[in-house]
This record gives C-alpha cells, structure tokens and sequence, in this order.
C-alpha cells in the first residue's frame, strides 16, 4: 500500500478577517451539519482508492474546523478511519481559533485521534489582532493555550503574522518573544501578503490613495527585512530551528504533513476547493484534473524543494527524472551560484540567506 496524505476542508468561520483569501465563509447550524453529512459521505466515496493506500496525517484546515461541534468532528473520523487504514503513528492536526473551543471539544479531539493543534494566534497586542479583523484576544488565546496543555497535546504550533499595518519592530519582537517563552514545538510566522478580494486589497491594493496608506500604515521595505532577521534570531535563540522559509520547529516536530508537500508527496483533499495530488495530476473538487507534463513535475521539484532549509538532492532529481540536473538547470544554476542565491554542499542545492530574501525570484528562475 502506497502512503497518502489526507486533507479535510471545513469552509466556516465565525467572520471574515480582513487579509483572507481563502475558502471559508459564516454559516449558520444547519448549514454547517449539511455539509459535514455531505462531507462523510465524499470521505466513504473513496472506499475503492482507499484499497492502495494508508493514510499517513491528516490536516482539518478551513475556516476555522474548531466551530464545528465535537460530535461533528467525531463524525468525520469515523467516516475516515471507516474508509482509510490510518497509521497508528500518523500525525493528525486541526485548525484552532481562539474562543472557538472548549474542554469537551478538546477532550473529543483527543478521543478522535488529533495529536497535533495549529492555533491561529498572529499578534499578542490586541490591537493588530482588531486590525486583522480576528475574532479573539490575546488572553483568549492564552486561555486557549493553556487548557490544551491541561487536556494533554503536547504537539502545537502557533501561527504568528509580521509586516501587519501599524506593526513596528519592537512590537513584533514582543510578539515573538511572548510566545516563544510559551515554549509551542512549532511557530509558523509568516509575512502579511495583500490578497486580492480582500478588505485589506481594497484599502491598501492599487491606485494613489492605497499607495499613499501603504507608505503610512505598512511597515517599510527595511523595517520587514529587519522583522524577518528578528524572527531568525530570536527563535533560534530560543531552540527553534528553521526548516523551511516560513516555519520553525523544536526537534522532532517539524510538521510532517506540510512537508509532504514540499516533498511532492501523494495527498488527496476532501471537501468544497480542497486540492489533491496523485499520480501526478491535480485537481481541486468541483474542477477537471491536470496531468502534470515532466517540465511541471520538474519546476515543482525545484521550487516545492527549495523551499526547505536542506533544500533539494542532486541525486533525488536524477532518481525522479532520469535526467541529471546539470543537463536540464546547469545554466540557471550557474547563474544563481555566480549570484550566491543558491549554494551546493554535498548532494544538496539549497538558498542562500540572500536566496531566501528574494526567493520569488530565485523559484521563477526554474520555470521553463
């Protein structure tokens, strides 16, 4: 049997932050119950599938999952483990807001099997957190915090957002601070990314006005620079070692599941505009699947890959594709050397610091 990464869409929220692109929407009970009976039964559809495959983690993202009731989480891993052999050591995460849980849902999700929670905290100053448009509070996060430490996960990871308006440099060390001394096994921290679609595209996307509110309320091009050096620093000062641009980890608890996708691992996505990858095809539900020709495959590999610290194997492209790097990248690779963007060490291809700083342009570089 082959292994399978399992993803499980639940598009619900209590309200629309003001930087979110994704699928996710309120909705009220009955709404939300339709779709967990429709979602249970999309689950058992893959009954035939589920013969070649176990099931090696699995992601409860949204919306927020943790809005949903606790029987309604029990109904979706039954219908899971009803249908997949799941590993008994698989990693299995759910999507926390703060304020959306209690002991009973925490206990059920212990029950359920989960044994691993990403809280979306962003910012311990309540401030930014109302101009992000979130839902809850810094001590509710806190409380959130502690009560899944009483309930026994010892497997959390917080989300945190830099480069938010208003946000300045000592502001953002305390945020990183505050919740390093919490001691979670991961931080995810990532950088405020204007979305269109969103209110925030509308105050600070295109045309003079939102430029001139982008130079006001957004922090500048160095003081993000020097957000992104603070978030390096001081993580690691506190045992976290960065894996991948955006994520950092205490040993051992690197999220297994994200790595599959960097690594271009098989996973499957249940539920309204999940994505899947299998057999090298994409497709999101509802859309028509796309066989990925051996150039796509081979740009993935290269900026899927480059986005972990290791970066990618000279000898796994060779074992993928039958081609020896050099043959298909010698030029664009030489370029990036020339350039220190990349640099070499052993069998492995990897950014530079620089790399990373302006690794978008570094990843289209391998686009054909």
């Amino acid at each position: 049997m082959k292994p399978l990464e399992l993803y499980i869409h639940i598009p619900f929220c209590v309200k629309k932050c003001r930087y979110c692109d994704f699928l996710s929407a309120p909705a009220d009970a009955g709404e939300r119950q339709e779709y967990i009976e429709q979602l249970c039964g999309q689950i058992r559809s893959y009954d035939k599938l589920a013969e070649d495959y176990h099931i090696t983690s699995i992601f409860l993202g949204g919306g927020t999952p943790s809005i949903l009731e606790a029987g309604q989480i029990r109904d979706i891993f039954d219908a899971v483990r009803g249908t997949f052999p799941v590993d008994s050591d698989a990693e299995i995460t759910i999507e926390v807001n703060p304020g959306t849980v209690d002991r009973i849902k925490l206990i059920s999700y212990r029950r359920a099997g989960i044994n691993r929670l990403s809280i979306g905290l962003q910012s311990v100053h309540d401030q930014e957190l109302k101009m992000l448009g979130r839902i809850h509070t810094f001590r509710e996060f806190q409380e959130t915090f502690t009560l899944a430490r009483e309930k026994g996960f010892d497997n959390i990871n917080v989300d945190l957002m830099s480069g938010i308006p208003f946000q300045t440099l000592d502001g953002w060390e305390s945020t990183l601070r505050t919740v390093a001394e919490l001691g979670p096994e991961h931080i995810s921290a990532y950088s405020l990314i204007i979305e269109e679609g969103t209110p925030f595209y509308e105050k600070y996307g295109e045309g003079e006005r939102a430029e001139a509110r982008r130079r006001r309320e957004l922090p500048d091009e160095d003081t993000e620079r020097m957000m992104y050096q603070y978030t390096k620093n001081i993580l690691r000062d506190y045992g976290y070692h960065r894996y991948e641009i955006s994520n950092y980890a205490k040993d051992g608890y690197e999220c297994r599941h994200n790595l599959g996708y960097w690594n271009r691992d098989e996973y499957l996505g249940i539920g309204t505009g999940a994505a899947s990858f299998m057999n090298n095809r994409r497709w999101t539900q509802g859309e028509d699947s796309e066989t990925l020709s051996i150039e796509n495959q081979m740009e993935e590999y290269m900026f899927l890959g480059l986005r972990k610290m290791k970066g990618i194997s000279v000898a796994g492209f060779y074992q993928s594709f039958g081609k020896s790097i050099q043959d298909v990248y010698g030029d664009v690779l030489h370029k990036l050397l020339q350039e220190k963007l990349i640099e070499k060490s052993g069998d492995n291809i990897r950014l530079t610091e620089r790399g990373i700083d302006i690794s978008n342009y570094v990843m289209s570089e391998f686009l054909f």
